[in-house]
């Protein structure tokens, strides 16, 4: 039916769909590496632990059935061969229904992952990935042209993610609605990357237009995604140019890969489709039916979007099919960081030698710059600038993450980029210290080599050993 499909649509599924399964290949790749100090057998939240009191209805996984560190390992690494095989194409090797089929697979990998993820996994664009992910399958493949429901969909994701930020920003931090936000951000915001610091010392006034532009690309320019061609492609283009310009300013793990993903799927490219059959019928029923479903569930965020107590980051069902999204509706205007320091020394005191424990991505030593990491997402340094915000972020795993620390624990010294002391000759305490952070002028970047100065503020957590209990004193 020339109504269901839309063959000029043809590239631009091409292009979202390869460059959707990249971003699965990294959110499987994230997940290997990192899991077994996370959420292992001997990790700081064990799964194990976890599922005994999770009922499956609720959090839906294949490892309420099964779970192993090495059964884990192996799911994320069949998650990434998959992935690799659509990015190669292997989806329009095959009959559509192989094909919606083999798109299935990494949604409900990744599905089983992030529903026994816990606090490692609460990010938006972990819900953001299944949304979309869960569209891709019924966005078809060679053997039809693309179904104008579908991208329909996407486009309702993309004004939902753009239009939701926007809201939640204007009816949070006041910073929002003076244009001064960006005077704070690019020093306080989870983690910094190369260019932020120059983001930073870019002229105020300068800083005042690019909060303007953020408002105008998320509140004004999601609407025109409904609009005819090329108004929509011109929407499109103008919130993946923002979302580049984020891309330099820091590292959000895929958030904004993925929001340029769902922005190639609205473009309109001057190509030439392939002439192909029209759908099959039982197919346009499929498609019909989930997009029917899809809509009635989409109640559940547009009336997030309109209430007054609007909330970021939420998923109204176990499936993540509809989901509500947004950042930084408050933003902080001064850096604190964590930093974990221990000891050799049988008892401890402020002479004794502290040696800092060094994070891939979360700011430490002040000559250190900071390194681009996204789309790979570190979880745990992320969590670790969630900790310095209210140590009540950190309950659940801090003191878990200084007892493997006491133990030099293989899997979780991985996680970090340098340990002061050798595997087989562990630090007798450990402690944690609050420093606030701060951008050094250009004047001190020339005489120091240090991009940050920071200042002790108080003990996070005082010394602690691994024969007694490991606890916060706060």
């Amino acid at each position: 039916m020339d109504w269901f499909v839309a063959p000029e649509y043809w590239l631009s599924r091409l292009v979202f769909q390869r460059a959707l399964a990249v971003v699965y290949l990294f959110a499987f790749l994230t997940a290997v590496l990192q899991f077994r100090a996370l959420i292992g057998e001997r990790g700081m939240l064990p799964v194990p632990r976890h599922l005994a009191r999770l009922a499956f209805r609720d959090a839906p996984s294949v490892f309420h059935f099964h779970y192993s560190d090495r059964f884990f390992a192996a799911w994320c690494w069949a998650g990434c061969a998959v992935s690799a095989a659509l990015i190669a194409g292997a989806d329009s090797l095959v009959p559509l229904w192989a094909g919606m089929v083999l798109w299935l697979i990494p949604w409900a990998m990744y599905l089983s992952i992030v529903n026994v993820g816990q606090t490692w996994y609460s990010f938006g664009w972990e819900s953001l990935l299944l949304e979309v992910g869960f569209l891709a399958v019924f966005l078809g493949n060679d053997s039809v042209a693309p179904p104008i429901v579908v991208l329909f969909l996407l486009r309702w994701i993309l004004f939902r993610v753009e239009f939701g930020a926007g809201l939640i920003k204007l009816r949070g931090d006041a910073c929002w609605r003076k244009l001064t936000c960006l005077d704070y951000h690019h020093e306080t915001q989870p983690m910094p990357g190369p260019l932020s610091w120059f983001f930073h010392h870019l002229p105020k006034p300068l800083h005042r237009v690019e909060v303007a532009a953020n408002h105008f690309t998320q509140l004004v320019v999601p609407v025109l995604l409904f609009t005819p061609q090329p108004i929509a492609t011109a929407a499109a283009s103008l919130m993946i140019v923002t979302q580049l310009w984020l891309v330099l300013s820091g590292n959000f793990a895929w958030l904004n890969w993925i929001t340029i993903v769902l922005a190639l799927s609205a473009l309109a490219y001057p190509a030439t489709a392939p002439s192909v059959a029209g759908p099959p019928l039982w197919y346009e029923v499929v498609v019909l039916v989930v997009a029917a479903g899809l809509l009635a569930l989409s109640r559940h965020p547009v009336r997030n979007m309109i209430s007054r107590g609007q909330v970021m980051n939420r998923s109204f069902d176990p499936l993540h099919l509809v989901n509500t999204y947004g950042a930084f509706g408050s933003v902080s205007r001064i850096r604190y960081e964590v930093v974990i320091e221990g000891t050799a020394d049988g008892v401890p005191s402020e002479d004794s030698d502290w040696r800092e424990y060094e994070f891939k991505g979360k700011p430490g030593d002040p000559r250190r710059w900071p390194r681009q990491f996204a789309p790979y997402h570190l979880r745990l340094d992320w969590l670790m600038w969630f900790a310095a915000l209210s140590p009540m972020y950190a309950d659940a795993w801090f003191g878990p993450l200084v007892e493997r620390l006491l133990e030099s624990d293989r899997d979780t010294l991985r996680l970090l980029r340098r340990s002061p002391f050798p595997p087989d000759a562990p630090p007798r305490f450990v402690r944690a210290r609050l420093f606030r952070y701060r951008y050094t002028t250009w004047q001190e970047l020339r005489a120091t080599g240090a991009c940050w100065e920071r200042t002790y503020v108080r003990d996070f957590m005082p010394p602690a050993r691994l024969s007694a209990r490991v606890r916060r004193n706060l």
